[in-house]
């Protein structure tokens, strides 16, 4: 009966409808011994015709008292001993409701029924087991539902890290790049070049997406567009001194992805592929085949950079690597190599 009304309790429903489903099962439960009881040939007729009444009140007021100890024991003493675990508390607690669950009964049976004298085994013959039922349900109802609701706030709580992340990794998408092409935009607008117009334009698209556009899961074209924006920027302010190589195709219009989840690895690499580094290249790739996402970046690299590097600019591939995991659990694969001064980013993800 409780794990039934479990969900509508810590479900988003209306509070009326926990209520009737509340109601509902203790329907079920109080109906159900007389939907099942065999018929009998009653002893005394006479005397269950004259205390007909009484036995009607008494079995009321037995189950008023079982609703009545679901709800006392579900909302205080389960929280309020068993959670601080304070054992003999509970004991005794159950102990004394037991007592006076027992001159309840004792009373109720002396006012209720005549012609039979009260017999104290016979509360333990016909309430000690449906009260331990009462009992164990409860607890076990508000076990599952405070479990169920710390599953919740845990689940928020990643939900909360989550956007606090990407609004870190707004910010950080990079200050360095940002002070730089505008620099470099700078330079040009002093030489009157014809870039500067379609640089503007791709630097207006790029903070536009990043500011506006990135609350939800984005079209993976769109994070495309984002990737290749940012990628002509920065080929535009370092011009030949790096060769880059990118070849996206982002397939079915329809398919979705987490937003900026892919620019850190790029970033990554403009970050440790240029500087001192003979040849500077930087190739990226991206493709998708039947909802599998594949997309590397490999780039040139110098050791002996990386780790001041590191502590100047961007999130951290770390951090990535724990937000590909929260949102894509096991439907996602990466694999960061560095070998013969080559570092290599591959990354999968299904994507439906």
């Amino acid at each position: 009966m409780a794990l039934l009304c479990i969900m509508p309790t810590v479900g988003q429903t209306k509070k009326w409808v926990t209520i009737l489903v509340h109601i509902l099962c203790w329907g079920v439960l109080f109906t159900l011994p007389y939907l099942m009881r065999p018929s009998f040939n009653i002893p005394d007729p006479k005397f269950f015709e004259r205390n007909r009444d009484g036995i009607t009140y008494l079995t009321l007021i037995n189950r008023l008292i079982w609703v009545i100890l679901f709800y006392v024991n579900a909302n205080y003493l389960t929280p309020k001993l068993y959670y601080r675990k304070n054992p003999w508390a509970f004991i005794l607690t159950i102990l004394l409701i037991f007592s006076i669950l027992l001159l309840v009964d004792y009373i109720s049976f002396r006012s209720l029924i005549t012609g039979m004298e009260y017999k104290f085994r016979n509360f333990f013959s016909f309430n000690f087991f449906p009260i331990l039922f009462v009992l164990a349900s409860s607890t076990a109802y508000r076990l599952v539902i405070d479990r169920i609701k710390m599953e919740r706030r845990e689940k928020d709580k990643v939900n909360e890290n989550l956007k606090t992340e990407l609004s870190f990794l707004r910010s950080q998408v990079s200050p360095h790049f940002m002070f730089n092409v505008l620099n470099n935009m700078v330079a040009m607008a002093r030489k009157k070049s014809e870039q500067l117009e379609p640089s503007l334009i791709k630097l207006s698209s790029l903070l536009r997406y990043m500011l506006y556009e990135t609350d939800e899961k984005v079209p993976l074209k769109k994070e495309v567009e984002y990737l290749q924006s940012y990628i002509d920027l920065q080929q535009q302010r370092f011009g030949n001194s790096i060769k880059i190589q990118s070849h996206m195709d982002p397939g079915d219009a329809y398919l979705e992805i987490e937003p900026m989840l892919l620019i850190p690895f790029v970033e990554n690499a403009f970050k440790h592929g240029t500087g001192m580094i003979e040849n500077a290249e930087i190739i990226i790739e991206l493709k998708v085949e039947k909802c599998l996402l594949t997309f590397s970046v490999r780039n040139k690299y110098n050791p002996e950079s990386a780790e001041m590097k590191d502590k100047t600019s961007g999130i951290g591939l770390v951090n990535v690597q724990r937000r590909l995991s929260l949102l894509y659990d096991t439907r996602q694969s990466l694999m960061i190599t560095g070998q013969d001064g080559w570092f290599v980013v591959s990354l999968q993800i299904l994507l439906c």
